[in-house]
């Protein structure tokens, strides 16, 4: 595979991972490239903290798919206020939880059972409630996602 197959394998791997289309990839990128740090880093740290996959990582889900339905169907609240937009930035902490009514269902319950929720050093998890706290972006050693983020800056700086 050429040099720039292997880099465009690897956009098109984060994006899959992450479930974010093209353009919603692309404008991420260029917030991250503006933002300040490793525009690598940023962008992976904005991915992570997408409501979705913060729901996915707390456990509420089984996968990310599942993660931004629950989200598109009311289910989750940030702050104690329902918010149904997937690509919502949850912000440091800030407090992402399953609505009092939503507690019950079966996909909740059974993707929570067996759920190890130590697992991530930027989210805390309380049982009682059912919410997690956000503590604060993710380092690029703590994020499990095996990409080469480098080479998605690469491919854009091209």
């Amino acid at each position: 595979m050429s040099e720039y197959g292997v880099m465009l394998a690897e956009k098109q791997k984060a994006k899959y991972t992450y479930g974010v289309l093209e353009r919603q990839f692309r404008n991420m990128f260029e917030n991250a490239a503006k933002a300040e740090g490793i525009t690598g880093e940023v962008l992976l740290q904005n991915l992570e903290s997408r409501l979705d996959n913060v729901v996915f990582r707390l456990g509420i889900a089984p996968t990310r798919a599942a993660a931004r339905q629950l989200v598109g169907h009311k289910h989750i609240i940030v702050d104690g206020q329902v918010v149904n937009i997937p690509s919502y930035s949850v912000k440091p902490g800030q407090i992402v939880g399953v609505r009092e009514k939503s507690k019950s269902l079966e996909v909740i319950e059974a993707a929570l059972a067996g759920f190890n929720h130590s697992k991530y050093p930027w989210i805390e998890w309380d049982e009682q409630t059912k919410s997690g706290k956000f503590l604060h972006k993710p380092e690029r050693a703590d994020i499990p996602e095996n990409i080469k983020e480098q080479l998605i800056v690469e491919l854009y700086s091209k």
